[in-house]
């Protein structure tokens, strides 16, 4: 049976139990439940907080977790990064008031800076040969400034609306931080093989991620030009029609291309498009 460690609740959670779910993974979630094994596969899953989980890796009480690379950098504890999840994007940075006018970094010489992650800052701040005096605070890093707590904030920034809410600014982007799969150094060779299964499951489901299953009918003159916007996994399928002239096309096309390529496609004649979405996708 392998562990794995996820955030208790939030926005990690909420990702984490769709990826699980997509990859036919099924958790029944109790509310005081810690500790849940799956119905259908050889893991259960520990429910921790966040900053917990990399310790809780380390030390062996889960055999992987999935956690904000943030969280990770910032423990420093004895685990390897095995995947980067593509999901809980999101980046640290340096937040002063509005109102100052920034020029470079050497403005945060000498100030106060509040944050909850004292070793990302302190490791900036010494390849940049500033000095200056770190606050810890946990939660709401944010109204530091405005109480008169701290000069500035090194936090998580998503949208940024929490910093204009707050009069502030982001001036220096520190860190790049999205969820990651996390694992013990000494994983033993079994559950190697099991989390192996689970990786090839997660790579299935990223893999379909904002792709569509296209069929289309087109001129067989038109069969080229209409192959050069749909390449698919390696070539788009054609297959002969019982009307002369024309073929049916199979193909796969990313979403965010969709309507551009659609209207391209129509311009060649193209007719009886069908769009479907993929559910899971095996390279």
């Amino acid at each position: 049976m392998l562990r794995i460690a996820v955030q208790a609740k939030g926005r990690l959670y909420e990702e984490t139990m769709t990826m699980l779910s997509e990859s036919s993974i099924k958790i029944e979630s109790g509310k005081r439940t810690l500790l849940v094994p799956a119905k259908n596969f050889p893991v259960e899953i520990l429910y921790l907080r966040d900053d917990d989980i990399p310790q809780a890796v380390a030390s062996g009480i889960a055999d992987v977790g999935i956690v904000g690379e943030n969280e990770y950098a910032e423990r420093q504890e004895n685990a390897k990064i095995i995947k980067r999840l593509d999901f809980s994007k999101c980046r640290l940075s340096l937040a002063i008031p509005k109102t100052i006018d920034y020029q470079d970094v050497k403005w945060f010489n000498g100030k106060k800076i509040a944050t909850s992650y004292p070793v990302i800052l302190q490791k900036w701040l010494d390849q940049n040969n500033l000095k200056a005096e770190i606050h810890v605070i946990t939660g709401s890093v944010e109204i530091a400034p405005g109480i008169g707590l701290a000069d500035c904030i090194f936090d998580i920034v998503s949208s940024g609306s929490t910093l204009v809410s707050n009069n502030l600014k982001e001036v220096e982007v520190i860190m790049k931080s999205e969820a990651v799969l996390i694992g013990n150094p000494s994983i033993s060779d079994e559950k190697q093989a099991i989390l192996d299964e689970l990786l090839f499951r997660f790579d299935s489901y990223k893999n379909a991620e904002g792709k569509k299953y296209i069929v289309l009918n087109i001129p067989n003159d038109k069969i080229e030009e209409a192959t050069q916007l749909l390449p698919g996994m390696k070539a788009p399928t054609v297959t002969p029609l019982e009307t002369e002239g024309w073929s049916s096309l199979a193909s796969v096309l990313e979403e965010k291309h969709f309507w551009e390529i659609i209207e391209k496609l129509k311009a060649l004649g193209a007719e009886g498009i069908l769009v479907m979405p993929i559910e899971k996708m095996i390279l």
